[in-house]
């Protein structure tokens, strides 16, 4: 908790009052910091897992936008969607305030990305007993693809493998599901939540490289400028703080990859 605050005093010193009170009524307008979160079976910078114990959501997301309402003194409450396409499909209609979600340019056009925290690789998960063996070899007639309705990685898998039949579903499990019952040859998701599911489908595999490389940022409603210099210092600060680090690590994800100082979405 004392990070957090750390983490807080110095946005709170950076944006002044004036600056902090126009942030705050942007950027949460009913008093509550409604944060937009997608919750799946397998954890990544967006996604979310269903802790079996208490039934509440923990997660990268979860850690962030916490920490940025502590930021700005007001409560959090968390808004789950079943994967990031839903929440977007959400945005600017009093929804959410806030989310963390990967950066395409079709998203552009509905949200305003703020400072990427995480650097994105999107790639597949092939069937068991599957003989693809490159991301290039997944492009080719009679593969089948899942991917999550309305995502930017779904979206790079049937541009970058117009030759595959793409499958779309509304969440990771349905995929899983489709792969184990022999309806699909591949999944497409981040590479941290395609290695999630290895356990779940074994003999599957994760194919090295990546068809998408991006990343995943902070993102606002459109036409909030105070709400989105809030953010974008928010996880500029909480970069240097080693608080994105630390999110990621609590999930499992050591090997995934903070977005540089000043990195633009």
């Amino acid at each position: 908790m004392r990070r957090i605050g750390i983490v807080g005093a110095l946005i709170m010193v950076m944006a002044g009052g004036a600056a902090a009170d126009e942030a705050i009524k942007e950027l949460a307008p009913t008093g509550r910091l409604r944060v937009a979160i997608a919750v799946g079976p397998a954890a990544s910078a967006l996604w979310c897992l269903r802790d079996p114990a208490s039934g509440k959501a923990r997660g990268v997301p979860v850690e962030l936008g916490t920490a940025l309402a502590q930021a700005h003194t007001v409560p959090v409450e968390l808004v789950e969607y079943a994967a990031s396409g839903e929440i977007i499909a959400a945005a600017n209609g009093n929804k959410w305030d806030v989310t963390f979600v990967p950066v395409d340019d079709e998203r552009k056009k509905v949200v305003d990305f703020g400072a990427p925290y995480h650097l994105l690789q999107s790639t597949y998960l092939v069937a068991p007993g599957s003989t693809i063996k490159t991301i290039e070899e997944v492009n080719r007639a009679g593969v089948r693809i899942a991917g999550v309705d309305g995502t930017a990685t779904f979206r790079a898998a049937v541009r970058t493998a117009p030759n595959a039949t793409p499958v779309t579903v509304k969440g990771p499990d349905e995929g899983v599901a489709l792969m184990r019952a022999g309806k699909v040859d591949a999944i497409a998701l981040s590479r941290e939540a395609v290695g999630g599911l290895v356990e779940a489908l074994p003999g599957s595999r994760v194919l090295d490289g990546g068809f998408l490389n991006s990343t995943t940022a902070v993102a606002v409603e459109k036409n909030k400028p105070a709400a989105l210099a809030a953010v974008t210092a928010f996880i500029e600060q909480a970069k240097a703080s080693g608080l994105i680090r630390r999110a990621l690590d609590s999930m499992g994800l050591k090997t995934s990859q903070v977005a540089p100082p000043g990195m633009k979405p």
